[in-house]
């Protein structure tokens, strides 16, 4: 990886350089984890009974054999920290802080993060398009920070932060390697305490039951997984064989990256512990959901799962207390990274299906070996180059399930054969909501709010939407108000704020990592408006005083640009707003801020001056739906900040996209700079649904 945080092109007629940097990574990890297992044997010999019985026997040479372990250990020169059982006692604990309070880090963690930058160097060099994604963007400045040290600092508050492992959890290719990395510079596993795990019997809605497969087959299986979603929900059916015999079969789905999962185990965290151990929430839970459903000891099972869901039940698989209890007799894995798992009943027939550029199934950014041992008779292996190659799209399970019923109908063939004993009739259908006990609901407590679901055009949405992970720039230009009031509806009670002899536009940015409705980029024009009923001199003055539901001014929205089909739906029919769909990508994290839609032909970018912090950016917004305005309140938590506008600019292509060109273009912010920036690098909020008003 460069200084910059970009991957190094190919070399003409040489080694395809991902390869090369693949291979570099995996041998410097291996040099990291030697040195880590230098460390604790050496912190397990400075704390050793015999090493303490040799310094009260004979002080002299006993304390200087002693004070030259711990300057191996603790010395910046040496291996930098105590490691393994012997670094949790009381004194090691004292060295451990005393050390990172000099600015020491331990030698395995600075030579485990140039195994990861040579890894995301890889990652960038297959696959660039991953260098606009939120999380990578976070992981780059977190590992190019100007000092190794302030990079494993970096690096360890960002694996320990779950906002952020949201937005981390897009980059499949770097699961592992970050695992590894994490393990090596906190110096304990990725998880402290046993993990939890529950499951509870919920009922399915009549529209998803009434498709819900009621006969046996691999197809009908998958697309029992797709109805379920990502909501944290797992399947069991009971089929009644072609032999009379009644068996069952677990249908577990996986997560969306980007998407929060409260308390249900599918989220990040969850995926990590199902690719290093066999004992996670998520396995918990299908173990605890086939109790709660009366499945009998020694009972046959097939598991079936997609993404994380293909990784719990191969773990299953694996788990000799498990099949002990039930007989596992196949395990199919769709999406998910297989590896050479071997399971823990040699008669259990394991199957994979992968598609090639499938990031989460070839964690390594390599397809796996079809070389890799196993016997034929229990192992089956779907390895296909499919027609999309872009991710996330060609890691969806309906991807996967048009690529068996179209592409791949001998695979497809072969799997309900292995699956014969259950192509019958299903006799009985149960979901189980999962539930993870060891954290709080997401946003807790600013974000622990009823809800209720809206139909849209999309499928039913949860209102409030919640914001879980954002970042947002506010840009707010003077204009002239005349300007300002053509661009608003023809209606005389919709009237620009004044703030003296001018109206108040603002151009806002925001960077949606985890939200309800899918991460998203979001551009929006919005001119300040009166109190629709009585305006008032300097309303919007005197409004900052008040909560954001006592307020008589808002924001009317003039233009709106959104990145994905689901936010478009939402603004649209909810909250009455004049939407596009649009490709946008921005990076508001930092001081240097930008953002860019070559769609749209805009550009915004510069460097945010000296702040003031500012109380939370609620507002209230409005929108026009028929003959009636919508009135939507956001409420948010964050650290806002007031910024001169001189560093920052707004720049128009000469093809700029209509409405909003057009609409900059005649407020004369086109080229300006705007008065004053409101930025905020992270904060949470939500929308609740808009309010009709007769107006």
């Amino acid at each position: 990886m460069r200084a910059d945080g970009t991957a190094p092109g190919p070399a003409p007629g040489g080694p395809d350089p991902a390869d090369v940097l693949r291979g570099c990574a995996r041998d410097v990890l291996e040099v990291a984890q030697g040195i880590r297992a230098v460390s604790e044997r050496t912190a397990t010999t400075l704390f050793a009974p015999e090493l303490t019985a040799a310094v009260r026997r004979r002080p002299r040479t006993g304390l200087a054999g002693r004070w030259a372990v711990l300057r191996a250990l603790a010395a910046r020169q040496g291996l930098g920290g105590l490691a393994g059982p012997a670094s949790r006692s009381g004194a090691a604990r004292v060295l451990g802080l005393a050390g990172r309070a000099r600015g020491g880090e331990s030698l395995a963690a600075l030579v485990a993060l140039t195994s990861l930058r040579l890894r995301v160097a890889a990652v960038l060099a297959d696959h660039p398009e991953l260098s606009r994604a939120p999380g990578m963007r976070l992981l780059t400045r977190a590992v190019t920070a100007d000092r190794d040290q302030d990079a494993v600092r970096a690096l360890r508050a960002l694996l320990r932060d779950r906002t952020a492992q949201r937005a981390l959890s897009g980059l499949a290719p770097l699961i592992s390697e970050l695992l590894a990395v994490r393990a090596l510079s906190d110096g304990r596993p990725e998880s402290d305490g046993a993990p939890e795990g529950g499951a509870e019997a919920v009922e399915l809605a009549d529209q998803r039951r009434r498709i819900i497969a009621t006969e046996g087959s691999v197809l009908g299986f998958l697309r029992n997984i797709e109805v379920l979603s990502t909501d944290g929900r797992i399947l069991v059916q009971n089929v009644r064989g072609p032999d009379g015999v009644v068996r069952y079969v677990v249908q577990a789905p996986g997560t969306a990256p980007g998407r929060p999962r409260d308390d249900a185990p599918q989220d990040l965290v969850g995926a990590w512990r199902d690719l290093r151990a066999t004992d996670s929430p998520y396995t918990r839970s299908l173990v605890r959901a086939l109790a709660v459903h009366g499945v009998p000891r020694g009972a046959e099972l097939a598991l079936i799962g997609h993404s994380e869901g293909g990784n719990a039940v191969l773990n299953l698989a694996q788990d000799e207390d498990f099949c002990r209890t039930y007989r596992v007799t196949h395990a199919l894995a769709v999406g998910s990274p297989a590896g050479d798992r071997e399971p823990a009943d040699p008669r259990t027939w394991i199957a994979t299906v992968t598609n090639q550029y499938d990031l989460v199934a070839a964690p390594d950014g390599l397809p796996a070996d079809p070389a890799a041992p196993g016997d034929p008779a229990t192992r089956y292996r779907v390895e296909y180059a499919g027609p999309t190659r872009e991710f996330p799209l060609c890691h969806r399970l309906h991807e996967y399930i048009e690529h068996l019923r179209t592409l791949l109908p001998d695979a497809r063939a072969a799997l309900d054969e292995a699956l014969t004993p259950y192509r019958g009739p299903v006799v009985r259908t149960q979901a189980y909501q999962l539930k993870d006990h060891a954290h709080p609901p997401a946003g807790h407590p600013f974000l622990t709010l009823a809800t209720a679901p809206v139909r849209t055009t999309v499928g039913p949405v949860d209102v409030p939407v919640r914001y879980y992970d954002s970042a947002a720039a506010h840009l707010c230009f003077p204009v002239d108000p005349a300007a300002a009031r053509s661009l608003l509806p023809d209606a005389d009670w919709l009237t620009p704020s004044r703030l003296g002899p001018r109206a108040l536009a603002v151009l806002s940015v925001h960077e949606h990592r985890c939200t309800t409705i899918g991460p998203y980029t979001e551009i929006a024009l919005s001119v300040l408006v009166d109190d629709l009923w009585r305006p008032r001199p300097y309303d919007a003055v005197t409004d900052l005083l008040r909560r954001v539901d006592l307020r008589r001014t808002g924001r009317y929205v003039l233009s709106l640009a959104v990145t994905t089909e689901a936010a478009r739906a939402v603004a649209r029919e909810v909250w009455g707003q004049p939407v596009l769909r649009m490709g946008a990508e921005a990076d508001l994290t930092g001081r240097e801020i930008r953002a860019r839609s070559e769609d749209l032909g805009l550009l915004v970018e510069g460097r945010l001056g000296p702040g003031v912090r500012c109380p939370d950016a609620d507002r209230a917004l409005y929108g026009r739906r028929g003959t009636g305005t919508v009135r939507t309140l956001v409420r948010a938590h964050g650290r806002l900040r007031l910024h001169p506008g001189a560093g920052v600019r707004v720049r128009l292509g000469t093809g700029a996209a209509e409405p909003l060109a057009g609409q900059l273009r005649r407020l004369g912010i086109d080229a300006a700079r705007p008065l004053f920036v409101l930025a905020c690098p992270q904060f949470m909020a939500h929308r609740g649904g808009g309010a009709v008003l007769a107006r």
